[in-house]
């Protein structure tokens, strides 16, 4: 183990007072836990709105089903838009560890599209289920669809 060095900067200390110069590293760790702790704990939310909607799936109350209501097209539509938004997105931080800027911000505006066209089809879908009788009030199996994709 190695002392630090005295630091003595032309005799300016006090007489019988000694300063050492050290560096001191605090590690990040606490910046890293929060992560984690942010991550697990949105795992653990989803995990138990997946179980609700697994346990109130067939719950229509005389209602309409899944099959009844959604149109696959517009589906794969939405979800074509949140996975394409995810991979501009990655590009993007691809470039922004290449120090390339236009090109990061070129990559974020076209997420920022896919996330738009994302939410209005999310938006347009909901009001076309309440419009159509389809509200969360309606079934258990609907307030657990509209909790799952709302959130």
């Amino acid at each position: 183990m190695t002392l630090p060095r005295p630091s003595g900067h032309h005799g300016t200390e006090p007489e019988g007072l000694v300063f050492y110069e050290r560096e001191e590293h605090h590690p990040e760790n606490g910046t890293l836990l929060g992560f984690w702790l942010y991550l697990m704990s949105d795992c653990l939310i989803f995990a138990c709105l997946f179980a609700v909607y697994a346990v109130l799936g067939r719950s229509y109350a005389a209602g309409p089903s899944g099959a009844d209501l959604f149109d696959l097209p517009l589906v794969a539509l939405n979800t074509s838009m949140l996975l394409l938004s995810s991979i501009t997105y990655g590009f993007a931080m691809l470039e922004m560890q290449k120090n390339r800027v236009r090109p990061m911000l070129v990559w974020l505006a076209i997420t920022g599209l896919f996330g738009a066209a994302f939410l209005g089809l999310e938006l347009y879908e909901f009001a076309h289920l309440i419009h159509e009788g389809a509200g969360p009030q309606r079934s258990a199996f609907l307030s657990a669809f509209f909790t799952l994709v709302g959130t």
